[in-house]
């Protein structure tokens, strides 16, 4: 709490919610928008298709039979995770004042983070049980989700923090 004690003091009130918001829609909209595509063209994979696999996690393979409404699931669930993962980059960068002053390279480094926590730890104990390791993928594919994962995860959600942690 002493970093919000700081902050009454000053005068300074960060914009949390707003950075939150922020941070979680560009960078669920870009991770979405790239799985699509990348799926589309390595595989002809259409966008429902890929919406139901997010919404399979939690229904299992239930979720390729639910058409339009599992596949609005996907995308509700895909944002609840985009958000949750801005919540805790803002709430670690209270304590960890080099995350807001260093955006450019912490947002990077945490998409990396990202990426491994989500195939990892959250794939396994989804309810598809994913067993393959992220370093067993193709490289096109561990390439591309990294990638997407520092740049347009991690990064935007770093910086939306730290446009959200400017004084006003």
């Amino acid at each position: 709490m002493i970093g919000a004690d700081l902050e009454k003091q000053s005068g300074r009130r960060p914009r949390a919610l707003q950075a939150i918001l922020l941070g979680g829609v560009i960078a669920g909209a870009l991770d979405i928008t790239y799985a699509c595509v990348h799926s589309y063209i390595r595989r002809g994979t259409k966008p429902i298709t890929i919406l139901q696999s997010v919404a399979s996690g939690a229904l299992g393979r239930n979720a390729f039979e639910g058409g339009a409404k599992t596949a609005a699931l996907g995308l509700a669930f895909h944002f609840l995770i985009a958000f949750i993962a801005a919540a805790a980059y803002y709430f670690a960068s209270r304590a960890l004042r080099f995350m807001v002053t260093q955006a450019v390279i912490s947002g990077i480094l945490y998409g990396v983070c990202v990426y491994l926590f989500m195939n990892c730890v959250v794939l396994r104990l989804s309810a598809i049980h994913v067993t393959t390791w992220p370093w067993s993928y193709p490289k096109s594919v561990l390439i591309g989700g990294l990638l997407i994962h520092m740049f347009g995860i991690g990064l935007p959600i770093a910086l939306a923090v730290r446009w959200g942690s400017r004084e006003r």
